[in-house]
């Protein structure tokens, strides 16, 4: 199972990921964690990229997608993968199809977990948590007991400037300037499957075995 993930901030990817590469025993490939173990361990496309985030600068799209490839590279990926944060752009896309094409592969699909903008701002702008437990909480979907106390410990919970709604609208409207593309990029290739994102977490999965379920 060979599966490029999608959705925007606050859809529940993370969740999802976890769930899919349990499910199909397939590693979840993060490009994050690629660029964590790269800078970390000095490889040279780690030293190329640090070079850039160090700048503040976006790393150019040649070293992000080598780092990919070497990942997709390692034993654990010989069964799949799931890609999540790559590819970010339609650049990106195509050379990760002419990389399986070489291999004489394809890629399964690309998982678009759908949320409307209105959806989102109300989950991720109702977050609120305890700076000195660390508890979560949502002012609509689980509030504290007692107001804007923390129910383990009684500090003040806030909210993050993350998930401020002008940091979230930010966010988004990055996400859509980047990701529309793909989306058409990957309907055009008859490649892009939708899941309704709004739903609680197991009836999504669930949504998302059903899905899969055509590739196994």
């Amino acid at each position: 199972m060979k599966i490029v993930l999608l959705g925007p901030p606050g859809a529940g990817k993370g969740t999802q990921a976890k769930s899919i590469s349990n499910r199909y025993s397939i590693p979840h490939i993060s490009t994050g964690d690629i660029f964590r173990k790269n800078i970390s361990e000095n490889t040279p496309l780690g030293i190329e990229a640090k070079k850039y985030i160090d700048k503040g600068q976006l790393v150019p799209d040649e070293v992000t997608i080598n780092m990919v490839k070497d990942r997709l590279q390692e034993d654990d990926c010989k069964s799949g993968f799931l890609l999540d944060g790559f590819p970010r752009t339609v650049i990106q896309a195509e050379a990760l199809q002419e990389f399986l094409l070489e291999r004489d592969k394809n890629l399964d699909t690309a998982l678009l977990i759908e949320v409307p903008t209105e959806f989102i701002l109300e989950r991720m702008t109702g977050r609120r948590v305890c700076p000195s437990c660390g508890a979560s909480y949502h002012i609509k979907y689980n509030p504290p007991i007692h107001g804007d106390k923390c129910d383990v410990c009684g500090s003040d919970i806030i909210q993050r400037k993350d998930d401020s709604e002008e940091t979230v609208s930010e966010r988004l409207d990055v996400y859509k300037k980047q990701t529309q593309p793909l989306i058409d990029f990957y309907k055009e290739k008859n490649l892009l499957s939708v899941v309704d994102g709004t739903k609680a977490i197991n009836e999504v999965f669930e949504g998302i075995c059903a899905l899969l379920g055509d590739f196994e």
